[in-house]
């Protein structure tokens, strides 16, 4: 089969013939129809997320949001067959652990970032594995576009988790939401639904732009401002602040510019993470968010129980993930376009659609 083969840290990625993977027992092989080019796979080329265990090999096959339909069957797989079509979440779990076993899967005590591992290739080719296919893998409803859902493996999943079950969202909230790249959309998206008056903030306009299709209420451009955080805040009632700000961008300068546009007992959600530049670690001012009450929270992927939330609001028009998504590309273009988000100049998200 064909695939995208990471070469180094780096290096240019080859497309080479490779060998078809095995199911083994409990697992299946997935026909790859879509997969999403996320800035995950640019950090993973970067040669980020060493201080996070992560140390990418030559060989690896990177590709975290796929979609496709199953073709080989492991014997001891149940609830899946040859012909489904599904996708999964990028970290695999075993579904056993304490904290699986308490609906937080995506923070499995064992849990296999897909794509990121020798062991477990990713969906940047033809075809690509699932481990434990009855607990990971999701049945895509009848009708639905793989092409829609290429990014339920990792962004827009994790801004739907955060912004659903990790913060506390109310309608009428505002919300902030630092850096408008794929995840920052699928964010504000998601809490334009929830009834949440979101403000946008982008270097760019044309970010911003698609910001303001997906319902920000508010923009804000960095270079045209001073300060950062007082710009967001004069959206807000009496310049009070918001309520819930996004880092979804994961920079030393989002993060404390999203801590300082809250309003005093406000809720940071942090979706970005850092670059080698911050190497897993920014200063953030505790002493501050003691004193106002803020709290901070993660998301990290989503639980596979909650893409059924996902096919509900999408079967009632309440969200839609595939308006994030804005170019469909070959498998031949993957390299180009992930040395390509070193710019910051892609809008929304790009997926692989042509094998």
């Amino acid at each position: 089969m064909r695939a995208v083969v990471f070469q180094g840290v780096g290096e240019p990625m080859t497309v080479e013939a490779v060998d078809r993977p095995d199911p083994g027992p409990d697992g299946v092989v997935v026909q790859t129809e879509a997969c999403g080019v996320c800035r995950s796979d640019w950090h993973t080329w970067r040669g980020d997320w060493e201080w996070l265990g992560v140390q990418t090999q030559k060989g690896q096959i990177l590709g975290h949001e796929p979609a496709g339909r199953v073709v080989e069957v492991g014997e001891d797989v149940t609830q899946f067959e040859t012909g489904d079509l599904v996708t999964n979440p990028f970290n695999l779990s075993d579904g056993t652990c304490r904290h699986c076993r308490a609906g937080r899967s995506n923070i499995c005590e064992s849990a296999v970032p897909m794509g990121l591992v020798p062991f477990q290739q990713g969906a940047f080719a033809e075809y690509y594995p699932v481990p434990n296919a009855d607990h990971n893998l999701v049945a895509l409803p009848e009708g639905v576009d793989p092409v829609a859902v290429a990014g339920l493996g990792c962004r827009f999943a994790t801004a739907f988790h955060g912004i659903v079950h990790r913060v506390d969202l109310t309608a009428g909230d505002w919300v902030a939401v630092h850096g408008c790249g794929g995840v920052g959309l699928s964010a504000i998206h998601v809490a334009d639904a929830l009834g949440g008056n979101v403000v946008a903030v982008d270097l760019n306009e044309e970010n911003l732009e698609k910001a303001r299709d997906l319902g920000a209420d508010r923009t804000v451009q960095v270079p045209e401002v001073d300060d950062v955080a007082a710009a967001v805040r004069s959206e807000t009632p009496d310049g009070r602040g918001v309520d819930i700000a996004v880092d979804a961008l994961g920079i030393a300068e989002t993060t404390r510019n999203s801590l300082a546009s809250l309003d005093k007992g406000g809720q940071h959600l942090q979706i970005g993470l850092t670059t080698a530049e911050e190497g897993g670690t920014v200063s953030i001012p505790v002493d501050q968010m003691v004193a106002d009450e803020v709290d901070f929270y993660g998301s990290y992927g989503m639980p596979t129980h909650e893409y059924e939330e996902i096919f509900q609001m999408m079967a009632e028009d309440k969200i839609d993930p595939g308006a994030v998504v804005t170019d469909r590309i070959a498998l031949d273009d993957v390299p180009e376009t992930i040395e390509k988000l070193d710019e910051f100049s892609t809008v929304g998200i790009p997926v692989v659609t042509d094998f």
